[in-house]
């Protein structure tokens, strides 16, 4: 009993760390394409630094893993806030471009925080409560991107100018801090676990690939959730270069609209979905939600207001609240039970593929064919995955009748 509650203690502390994690990273997406302009960086550029950070966090997840299972959770995890917090600072006092380039690069080879929490949350639960205590560290992530934008309303609301920008990556800073004091004074290192090094290697993941592929069930909502990843990773780091084109926004509209459509997001994920997959079924989930997105993808095309905006931000909100949940619950249930980590390990590392792809190749449309051009070919992009939700319903429908 009292290690039982030991470990819901250690794990409290941990999605308080994830949150402030995830908060402070929140604070900053949209004011950095803003800065980073300021800087004289084109849409390309802007994308590319969105890109650097997933590029770095994708090759740093393998190391780190590794190195915690040696010198534990809780050492890395200081050591990764508090280069997060030194990222961030970095950040606010560049004063050119290719600063911020390196300070996101740094942030991304700091950035161990959520594969040692994964890990950790492993070490001290049960494998019938695990996935519950992984839905608690979802959420967790989930509450710092939505108040995160937020915050950055309520810094644009207060002042104007460079100050700012600045004080907008200081503060992401000093949460980062307070993560890493959290980590240092309140978090308790698990009991040592015998954890293969095999699991955290590159070639690990890649074989997932393989193993995933060669069950239809899978491979249908992985190819899905593949196109959901890639579209929403090139809207996070366009968007803000679109509205300020079309609308004339600034990081004030654009901290409103992703807190707006964080919230629906939240509200459809944590209320809605449950009841309308026991309802309705993952598969109907998916054909919708994909058709929600396509759609407000492609009212790119008539926007011409704030208002028509946020229709647009709604229907993709939504859209992803239902498809998103429902491919990953897909996912696992059509993975053989000997497969499931290898299923669920490539979708992690198809998602964060696609953070580093989706902004790189929606910069270069947007820069090359046009501001609307990321979002139309998102449209056609998701509209195709609705075409494959529905072939894969119907593949289901005749393998259990058969």
């Amino acid at each position: 009993m009292t290690n039982n509650a030991s470990a819901k203690g250690s794990i409290s502390v941990l999605l308080l760390i994830v949150f402030f994690d995830m908060l402070a990273f929140g604070i900053i997406i949209p004011f950095t394409p803003f800065w980073a302009e300021r800087y004289g960086a084109s849409p390309f550029e802007v994308t590319l630094l969105f890109s650097t950070y997933s590029f770095f966090a994708f090759l740093s997840s393998f190391p780190w893993g590794v190195i915690s299972d040696k010198w534990g959770r809780r050492p890395i995890l200081c050591f990764s806030m508090l280069g997060t917090a030194l990222s961030f600072a970095w950040v606010s006092q560049a004063d050119a471009l290719w600063m911020l380039f390196a300070a996101r690069a740094l942030g991304g080879i700091m950035g161990g925080t959520l594969p040692v929490a994964q890990a950790y949350i492993a070490d001290v639960t049960r494998p019938e409560d695990r996935a519950g205590r992984m839905g608690m560290m979802g959420a967790a992530i989930g509450a710092g991107f939505v108040l995160g934008p937020g915050i950055g309303w309520l810094l644009s609301h207060a002042g104007a100018g460079e100050a700012d920008f600045r004080t907008a990556f200081m503060i992401s800073a000093a949460i980062g801090l307070v993560g890493f004091f959290g980590a240092l004074f309140l978090l308790k290192e698990p009991p040592a676990r015998e954890v293969s090094n095999e699991t955290h290697s590159i070639a690990a993941r890649m074989r997932s690939f393989t193993t995933a592929g060669a069950t239809l069930g899978v491979l249908f909502p992985l190819t899905i959730l593949t196109i959901l990843a890639f579209c929403m990773a090139g809207l996070e780091s366009t968007f803000a270069l679109w509205t300020e084109r079309q609308l004339n926004w600034a990081v004030r509209e654009v901290s409103v609209f992703f807190l707006f459509i964080g919230l629906l997001m939240v509200l459809v994920q944590g209320g809605l979905i449950r009841p309308l997959s026991k309802r309705l079924g993952e598969g109907p989930l998916v054909i919708a939600g994909t058709l929600f997105m396509s759609a407000g993808f492609a009212m790119v095309l008539i926007v011409y207001s704030a208002p028509m905006a946020f229709v647009g931000g709604t229907l993709i909100a939504v859209g992803f609240g239902l498809a998103n949940p429902s491919l990953s619950a897909l996912i696992s249930k059509n993975a053989p039970q000997e497969h499931q980590g290898a299923a669920m390990g490539a979708s992690q590392s198809t998602q964060s593929l696609c953070r580093i792809l989706g902004p790189i190749s929606a910069g270069a449309a947007f820069g090359v064919f046009g501001r609307d051009a990321p979002y139309l070919v998102g449209a056609i992009l998701l509209l195709l995955a609705s075409l494959i939700a529905i072939m894969a319903l119907k593949h289901a429908k005749r393998s259990q009748s058969g």
